[in-house]
């Protein structure tokens, strides 16, 4: 029968596979750990007052972001609209 080799080659290359693997995953490099081991950080305290001053200037960042935006695709609908108008 016909086809014999390309199995055998064909099981060879799924158990090479198999084997590189099993040696990739020892040494793969990943965010996530199975340790019970705690990250100190050392974060600055920070009161509420400050916290409140920046989420207001987050807000007017935000706020004046979004006029911009508002005001760009007005003028970009504007122009799309006088073209079409010139050339229909």
């Amino acid at each position: 029968m016909g086809g014999e080799g390309s199995m055998m080659a064909a099981n060879q290359s799924l158990k090479s596979n198999r084997n590189m693997l099993a040696k990739r995953k020892e040494k793969s490099f990943s965010f996530v750990t199975n340790s019970t081991e705690k990250t100190e950080y050392n974060l600055p305290e920070i009161s509420e007052a400050s916290i409140l001053l920046l989420r207001q200037k987050l807000q007017r960042e935000h706020k004046q972001r979004r006029i911009k935006q508002i005001i760009l695709l007005a003028i970009v609908i504007f122009v799309m609209f006088g073209t079409l108008i010139y050339f229909a």
